[in-house]
């Protein structure tokens, strides 16, 4: 029964997220954290601090994650993985005929115009969400957060410099 319910919840992130993994992660926590307590919210930052570092899409590698930690079994995984990532095949499949036939159309136009502020919404609750107390919990956390922030922006660091940059810094504010 959990093989089935880890599937659907993850069928669903799949089917009503756009703009990538990060858009997903509000969807995600809500699903596993607060609607089926499979993980606390501090493992969930957890399970995004691992996936940002690991190969591979945030919402797939997180879903992996999370399915084989609330069954303690490669098939919890299997389930998940295979439930985020359905929708996109689905939807991209269809897409793909359809803009063939529509390509021209100013609706179709008008549609993918309308949906970039949504896409920018979803990755900001993102962010809201993960500033938390768990997370931003001393006043270094604040510096990190802004030094990071300004560092990403207008130095174009990318995720893996940012990874390791920080590390150095945890290992020296808080070993």
């Amino acid at each position: 029964m959990i093989l089935l319910e880890l599937f659907l919840s993850f069928f669903k992130i799949g089917l009503f997220s756009f703009g990538g993994g990060y858009a997903m992660l509000a969807l995600i926590q809500d699903e596993v954290v607060t609607r089926h307590h499979w993980v606390t919210m501090g493992e969930f930052t957890d399970i995004i601090a691992i996936s940002q570092i690991t190969p591979g899409p945030i919402s797939i590698n997180s879903a992996t994650y999370i399915g084989y930690k609330t069954t303690n079994s490669i098939w919890g995984s299997v389930m998940t993985t295979f439930g985020v990532s359905l929708p996109s095949f689905l939807v991209i499949a269809f897409l793909i005929y359809f803009i063939a036939k529509c390509k021209n159309s100013p609706v179709l136009k008008s549609i993918l115009l309308a949906l970039r502020p949504v896409v920018i919404g979803m990755v900001l609750t993102a962010a809201v969400l993960l500033m938390n107390k768990e997370n931003i919990f001393d006043i270094y956390s604040y510096i990190i957060l802004v030094v990071s922030s300004v560092l990403s922006y207008y130095k174009k660091l990318s995720a893996f410099g940012m990874f390791i940059a920080s590390s150095i810094v945890g290992i020296l504010l808080y070993a």
